[in-house]
């Protein structure tokens, strides 16, 4: 029996082959047609993972505007926010079974599938940064690896590039103040991907849940500490109301990308230059999207101690170095998978060259910002 997807998958190519985007007896009818008949343009379904009102769909909305534009009109893009078509954590295999055509996330949310999946995002930190790490994918390997895994090791149907390196994430937010590994012990917390495998080798009780139910669960008592990934995001799904307490700077997730997801079938069957610009609009969205982030994420910073009550902190030293040799300890189990270890070697060859330039050519940002901002920095 021929399965239900396999026909709407035939009857979409068979659609894009023969007419959006002009098989040969649409060609010969366009020309014969007046110019107010053009062909009407092919509308691709992409869902996202994250809330309708989440700074996170504003960004995938310039990606919308981006590809647009650069297609004349010729590709439309039917944006959706999280739970339209699947869950938050479904929409790979929604795009691997052609449900959707495309999808805005991050590589952790199927880590169920592969824990590989965290290493293209929040795997362990070698030094390197979020835009370390974007290089590592287009320049250092990463693409081949990644679609090495998503291919050929899990058998999926799709393309996926990386797009915004995405600033590191906080610790996030607690009722009380925690400053050290002991003060961790026993937090029900959430957070997602390798990380999960990270805290609770510190002490904490994990779980893993989209960006939506994080409050709600707090306010059941599910959790009782949690991260999501940044101040804006965080402000708008009210994490102000649950805590008080907000901790800047970790290793948990520190050099994560936005992630888009193509549906093989669907991306072959398009004309190459169609191709090239949902490709490249996602280089295109990674600028755009950073400057939005500077923008808003620093103002929320603000206004959330400004008109919310919350205290900002600088994680510890402490914490941070007992994440630290938690990942020491993660990685010798992880080594243990030869492709697992074939992506780490890669990072860890990238980051002793590329953050070495790095962190030896960046100038003390710090001095500079408390010479002329005296006394606000508290590190």
């Amino acid at each position: 029996m021929t399965d239900t997807r396999d026909i709407q998958r035939l009857s979409r190519r068979s659609f894009l082959r023969k007419g959006a985007l002009g098989g040969s007896a649409a060609a010969a009818t366009a020309l014969a047609a007046p110019a107010v008949l053009a062909q009407a343009p092919l509308v691709m379904k992409m869902q996202t993972s994250w809330p309708a009102s989440d700074i996170w769909m504003d960004m995938a909305r310039e990606y919308v505007t981006r590809v647009e534009e650069m297609s004349g009109g010729r590709l439309k893009i039917d944006l959706l926010p999280a739970g339209a078509v699947v869950g938050a954590f479904q929409v790979m295999d929604a795009c691997h079974d052609g449900v959707i055509d495309a999808a805005h996330t991050v590589p952790v949310y199927w880590y169920g599938k592969s824990k590989a999946a965290s290493f293209f995002g929040t795997g362990p930190v070698f030094g390197g940064s979020a835009t370390t790490m974007l290089g590592w994918f287009y320049q250092g390997g990463g693409k081949e690896l990644y679609q090495e895994l998503t291919q050929q090791i899990l058998g999926l149907n799709v393309y996926g590039y990386m797009g915004m390196p995405m600033p590191a994430q906080p610790f996030g937010w607690f009722k009380n103040e925690v400053n050290t590994v002991a003060d961790l012990q026993g937090f029900k917390y959430r957070t997602v991907g390798l990380a999960a495998d990270l805290l609770q080798a510190m002490g904490m009780s994990v779980a893993q849940l989209p960006g939506g139910e994080i409050v709600p669960a707090m306010e059941r008592g599910v959790i009782d500490a949690f991260e999501f990934n940044n101040p804006s995001s965080d402000r708008r799904f009210g994490a102000q109301d649950v805590a008080k307490n907000y901790y800047l700077s970790s290793y948990h997730q520190a050099s994560e990308s936005f992630e888009f997801i193509f549906n093989k079938d669907f991306m072959d069957d398009l004309e190459p230059d169609l191709q090239a610009i949902l490709r490249y609009g996602v280089e295109a969205s990674a600028t755009s999207n950073l400057a939005l982030a500077m923008r808003e994420y620093s103002k929320d910073l603000a206004e959330l101690q400004s008109q919310a009550g919350v205290t900002v902190h600088r994680t510890s030293k402490e914490i941070l170095a007992g994440q630290l040799e938690a990942w020491d300890k993660l990685i010798v189990d992880l080594e243990a998978d030869p492709f697992n270890k074939k992506v780490m070697d890669s990072q860890r060859a990238w980051a002793e060259q590329v953050a070495y330039y790095e962190l030896m050519n960046a100038p003390d940002l710090g001095l500079a910002f408390d010479h002329y901002f005296p006394g606000k920095l508290k590190l």
